[in-house]
């Protein structure tokens, strides 16, 4: 049967920093998939034995190991190194379905103009379905026809495939927001550049979050990165009124604090690279905007 095969039309990208355990069980069920996908780890860094482990358990991974936490950079290294049309973004606390990235792939080949495909996310072990999945799948936004699913605006990078040249195109992920919320700005410039994003209900990740996550340092990373995306896409009036919602609604805390802090330190080089995007682009991240703002699944705690 063509489910049960090889298919070489895909290559699985993670990175990892200091979760031994949980990457070295994703790379057991990622091995034991029936599309056997090449498997590249970008180990950023990590003290703990990390790298050691991946080499000698899976000498079949390329491991790349530079030696620095890049954050969301480190999957710019390792997609250097991807000669598949299509690469497969999952966490080292996430996994991919079995059949899921042969479907991927099928979807992909048949539209040429869609970039990127986010999967239903389950998260483990009690099996419910993610909070951020009826976001996705009541997306605001409206594609053409020939999409799969609901149309997007951003993605998922623990739980989405994307095609190679595309993100190539888009630039990868840019070193300046590190790591939370990175996918945002990667996004919009692929909606720039023409390309389609969607959700697709026949893919599935699943998700067994890490007991290592600083949800703190997630926070004001999140927040820190949204308002240098605003600032770095949005027109004037639309970037004043996003800031003023955040410095209204985010915890009154030292996190939020510090997330403002790094952001204003930030803005030099935010100024210098800000291009906001045309009319057309806008009015779509604006309609996103508005529905994230009911959002249970895109709350700043922790």
């Amino acid at each position: 049967m063509t489910g049960t095969r090889p298919d070489d039309r895909t290559t699985v990208v993670v990175i990892t920093h200091d979760r031994r355990a949980e990457l070295l069980r994703t790379l057991a069920l990622l091995r034991r998939l029936p599309e056997s996908p090449r498997v590249i780890v970008t180990d950023n860094a990590s003290a703990d034995g990390t790298a050691e482990a991946v080499a000698r358990d899976f000498p079949e991974v390329t491991l790349l190991r530079p030696h620095r936490n890049l954050g969301a950079v480190g999957r710019n290294l390792a997609v250097r190194h991807v000669r598949t049309p299509y690469v497969a973004f999952c966490d080292d606390d996430t996994w991919w379905e079995p059949g899921s990235l042969r479907r991927a792939a099928d979807l992909l080949d048949a539209r040429p103009r869609l970039a990127a495909l986010t999967a239903r996310i389950v998260v483990e072990p009690d099996g419910t379905e993610d909070p951020v999945v009826r976001e996705l799948r009541e997306s605001p936004l409206r594609g053409p026809d020939w999409l799969p699913g609901p149309a997007l605006g951003s993605f998922l990078a623990g739980a989405t495939v994307l095609r190679t040249d595309a993100f190539r195109a888009g630039g990868g992920f840019h070193p300046g927001l590190w790591l939370g919320g990175e996918e945002e700005l990667l996004a919009c410039d692929l909606l720039r550049q023409g390309w389609w994003l969607a959700y697709a209900e026949d893919l599935t990740v699943h998700h067994r979050a890490s007991r290592l996550r600083d949800s703190t340092a997630r926070r004001v990373l999140g927040i820190r990165n949204t308002l240098w995306f605003t600032w770095l896409r949005r027109p004037l009036l639309p970037a004043l009124r996003r800031t003023g919602h955040l410095m209204r609604t985010v915890p009154r805390d030292i996190a939020s604090a510090r997330a403002f802090a790094h952001a204003t330190a930030g803005l030099p080089w935010v100024l210098r690279q800000r291009d906001p995007v045309p009319p057309e682009l806008e009015q779509r991240l604006a309609a996103l905007e508005r529905a994230r703002r009911t959002s249970l699944a895109r709350r700043y705690v922790g």
